[in-house]
């Protein structure tokens, strides 16, 4: 127990002491500002506006904004659904492979415009090179860009006064990518390059077995099996942005357990930091560009504090097992001399610690790549995971939309202890008014909505019983899984439900539409709103948001929306299976 928590802490120390210089290095590219690969980058951005023939000085109001997130959305969606629906007649596609069905092809173009990168599908048996580099590759550089600059926005929207614009969609657009995520993936492409991970257009290999292999054919026949089919491609350039845009979608059907996507420890570390380290860092970036550091460490802890506790109960969970892996003590599951624990579904190499630290930062993350099997893990310990994307991956969350929608809940918080000292509430010297309440409810609310509406119809039909590997709460708990995945622009996988169904291709898919723009669209509303008003001078009366109290209240109003909306599914799911465990 005493080697997991080792872990764990040296994960968090290192994820800080990167994301801090790092947040500083965000703001100033988003301001404007110079920095050191200005002189490189400077006459590339500017040929690129050029070409694009776009004025980089406008300042637009909120409304064209969303209207250009809209529409630069809407074309994403219909380019790539046509490319994976007629990838065979693309380029690049040496393993001659076909084109998807309509369904798994909406599901799939839903699931990475919206950055979360849910996968219906294996890819290396699914997809061409072409698909997996030019369509999902591009869509997760740019989706996760579009979560950054409406982040932006919102933070404009505190430090303006009485100003109608609010940025500009394409210069910010232009920025994020060229400053911050091509750097990034640069360098991750070539840690993990070294360690072993594929970077090729060369067709798979065939390569002979150490041993020969006895396969049982539908008919009854055995097969002796003496050769295995290696696949490849451009894998590195895709993980490393799958990891720091907080996307998640493996090149390989088995994500980062394969060893082809994470083959040693050194490239499970960089994946690992990777996946959180522009959520983390963009906490220190607000709090530097509201001209008020205090603010971001605040959100930052607060995040933490919840991180930190998903992580040792996940941790603890999952080393102390089962009492069925126990066999009532017949079997010893202790460390000494081996890994103890609940071992199932994990990765050998990776063990107990790096694989529940990897399940709650890519739960956390919004990222949903995985090292191991989440279907494995224990009641609780798959139950933690869970309940961090149905939070509204607020815990640190998606590149940007993680942070604007952990400050809808604190925009709440201040409202409801406005409300009890009988105040107008304030946020950053703004008045916090009705129209800012209704927006931060739908930032907070649509993913309760989203996911208990989906998961519940779902549930209802006889058909999804078919899709499940496991009956029984487990098989609730797979449903609900994959509906919280959706709805929390996660995309990570129990493992074992088969989503790849006409009905579950376009309900989860009209989830993750659903959940990734109306909080996106709210979240414009307020920033061009508060962006219009005047600031009020901070008094006696005003509540600080920077302090221990404030903390408390911000994580017991994500608790208390978020984990309170869910219990009543949860008490049929995973703790439902725990007491029969125990029993």
């Amino acid at each position: 127990m005493t080697n997991v928590a080792v872990q764990m802490v040296l994960y968090c120390v290192l994820l800080i002491a990167l994301a801090v210089p790092l947040g500083i290095y965000i703001g100033k590219v988003m301001n404007g500002e110079k920095v050191f690969l200005s002189r490189i980058l400077v006459p590339v951005e500017n040929g690129i506006y050029k070409l694009l023939k776009v004025d980089k000085k406008e300042d637009m109001h909120w409304k064209k904004y969303a209207a250009c997130v809209g529409v630069f959305s809407v074309l994403s969606l219909a380019v790539l659904w046509l490319i994976l629906c007629f990838q065979n007649f693309l380029p690049l596609n040496p393993e001659k492979l076909d084109g998807t069905s309509w369904h798994l092809g909406f599901n799939t173009a839903a699931s990475f415009i919206t950055n979360t990168n849910w996968q219906a599908y294996s890819g290396e048996y699914t997809l061409s090179y072409f698909t997996q580099m030019i369509g999902l590759n591009y869509q997760n550089f740019v989706s996760a860009a579009v979560g950054i600059v409406v982040l932006f926005v919102l933070i404009r929207g505190f430090i303006k006064v009485k100003e109608k614009g609010i940025g500009n969609f394409y210069t910010d657009m232009v920025r994020t990518v060229l400053y911050v995520l091509l750097p990034l993936s640069v360098i991750v492409s070539v840690v993990i390059v070294s360690q072993g991970v594929p970077q090729t257009f060369r067709a798979y290999d065939e390569v002979d077995l150490v041993e020969p292999v006895l396969v049982e054919n539908e008919d009854g026949t055995v097969t002796e099996v003496t050769k295995q089919v290696i696949p490849l491609g451009p894998a590195a350039s895709q993980i490393a942005i799958k990891q720091l845009g907080t996307n998640g979608g493996g090149f390989f059907g088995n994500n980062s357990a394969n060893p082809l996507e994470n083959p040693t420890p050194l490239s499970n570390l960089f994946e690992m930091l990777a996946l959180l380290l522009i959520p983390v860092a963009l906490c220190f970036t607000f709090g530097r560009n509201v001209k008020d550091k205090r603010q971001g460490k605040a959100i930052f802890l607060a995040m933490f504090i919840m991180l930190g506790a998903a992580l040792a109960v996940i941790g603890y969970n999952e080393q102390k097992g089962t009492p069925q892996i126990e066999q009532d003590g017949a079997v010893y599951t202790g460390t000494q001399g081996q890994a103890g624990g609940n071992m199932e579904g994990k990765e050998t190499r990776f063990g107990i610690a790096t694989s529940a630290a990897w399940a709650g930062f890519t739960t956390a993350a919004s990222n949903g790549s995985v090292n191991s099997m989440h279907d494995s893990y224990t009641p609780i310990g798959g139950l933690v995971p869970m309940l961090l994307m149905m939070l509204g991956e607020v815990v640190f969350g998606g590149t940007g939309c993680g942070l604007y929608g952990m400050l809808g809940f604190a925009i709440m918080a201040v409202f409801i202890a406005g409300l009890m000292v009988g105040r107008t509430p304030e946020y950053l010297c703004k008045k916090i008014e009705p129209f800012e309440m209704k927006m931060a409810i739908l930032v907070c609310l649509a993913t309760p909505v989203a996911i208990l509406a989906g998961s519940g119809l779902a549930a209802l039909l006889p058909a999804t019983a078919d899709s499940l590997n496991n009956p029984g709460a487990h098989g609730l708990s797979e449903v609900l899984y994959a509906y919280s995945s959706a709805g929390g622009n996660n995309g990570s996988a129990f493992a074992g439900f088969n989503a790849n169904t006409t009905f579950l291709n376009v309900s989860i898919g009209l989830v993750m539409l659903f959940v990734r723009f109306v909080p996106m669209f709210a979240t414009l509303a307020v920033a061009g709103h508060l962006a219009e008003k005047k600031k009020v001078a901070v008094s006696a009366g005003t509540l600080p948001t920077h302090n221990a109290m404030f903390i408390f209240l911000l994580i017991m109003i994500v608790l208390l929306v978020g984990a309170l909306s869910f219990f009543p599914a949860l008490s049929l799911g995973p703790i439902a299976e725990y007491f029969q465990m125990i029993k």
